[in-house]
């Protein structure tokens, strides 16, 4: 007979863990096993990333939910590599080989290429991706044989370095860095590079370096957290504000805190402020976000008191 399985004691956690997400996780996958090493109550994460890919992958626990929403509209920085000559019907290495094509590229085209797909662009969500149409995952429709109408969506590649790759087993190859805005789809733009070098490419390997103000060098990796104590994995979270920076500060003593919190809007010298982060003084916590306009502070998203509370015992309890 199997032993009986232990059930995992959820507790409240607060804040925001940067995981390095291993290859062939799904973002879930990956969410749910941190979720479960840290016991935590409730968590969510700032946008997916394929199975395909590895790198920052920002999850957000207990209060920090309440905020996830504004970094899934952060900039992000991929490191890509496509193998050019070949295209399959996934648009990277797990997809069926569709064409293959003789490659011949110089350093000149890959520059020309690389000026030319810098910029504005409209991109056509793939076929293989997580974007949803009534309800289901493209890839579900694909997995089927399914191909759904998909509208073009704006994106915008602020920075594009492209190169070429030391020849590997008589193939050749391609290095993508990208720092791009939200929902442009790497594996399309390799795919897109490709066609322009006239050879076709797919990706072979793609790793996110950066999301927002996030980098890699903060993050962690899930064989890391599974060998570490309790409490040092609670110390790897970084605070519920840290998903904050670009929101102007506004502290509020402990009458005013009191009525924001309940969603009460409040009056003060501030100036107007499309984003603010609000804190009470008295103790020094953090309560919400809100909008500055005329001199009149708008809440937002709130905090609730047992949050706060839950919070404030976590950072009295460390030494």
């Amino acid at each position: 007979m199997h032993a009986p399985r232990t059930r995992v004691q959820r507790r409240p956690v607060h804040g925001v863990l940067l995981l390095d997400k291993p290859l062939g996780f799904s973002s879930n996958a990956a969410l749910q096993k941190a979720k479960w090493l840290l016991r935590a109550e409730k968590a969510g994460h700032t946008g997916t990333l394929d199975p395909l890919a590895t790198g920052v992958l920002p999850l957000c626990f207990g209060a920090a939910t309440k905020f996830s929403q504004l970094h899934l509209d952060a900039d992000k920085t991929y490191e890509a590599t496509a193998l050019l000559g070949i295209k399959t019907s996934t648009g990277d290495a797990e997809g069926e080989v569709m064409a293959r094509c003789p490659v011949n590229v110089t350093e000149a085209q890959i520059a020309e290429v690389a000026r030319r797909f810098t910029g504005r662009l409209r991109q056509l969500p793939p076929m293989h991706s997580a974007l949803k149409k009534d309800g289901k995952a493209l890839y579900e429709y694909a997995r089927a044989g399914i191909e759904v109408e998909r509208v073009p969506r704006d994106v915008e590649i602020f920075e594009l370095n492209v190169t070429l790759a030391p020849i590997s087993n008589g193939g050749r190859a391609i290095n993508i860095r990208a720092k791009c805005s939200k929902g442009t789809y790497i594996r399309t733009l390799g795919e897109d590079i490709g066609e322009a070098l006239g050879c076709g490419a797919h990706l072979t390997a793609l790793r996110r370096t950066e999301t927002g103000n996030f980098d890699l060098s903060c993050c962690v990796t899930l064989e890391a957290l599974e060998a570490m104590t309790e409490s040092e994995r609670l110390a790897c979270l970084l605070p519920v504000e840290s998903l904050l920076p670009d929101h102007a500060r506004v502290m509020l003593d402990a009458a005013d805190a009191g009525r924001f919190l309940s969603g009460v809007r409040r009056r003060g010298p501030w100036p107007d402020a499309p984003q603010v982060a609000v804190y009470g003084d008295a103790p020094h916590a953090l309560l919400g976000t809100g909008h500055v306009m005329a001199g009149e502070l708008i809440p937002g998203r709130l905090l609730s008191p047992p949050e706060i509370k839950q919070i404030l015992e976590y950072l009295e309890s460390q030494p």
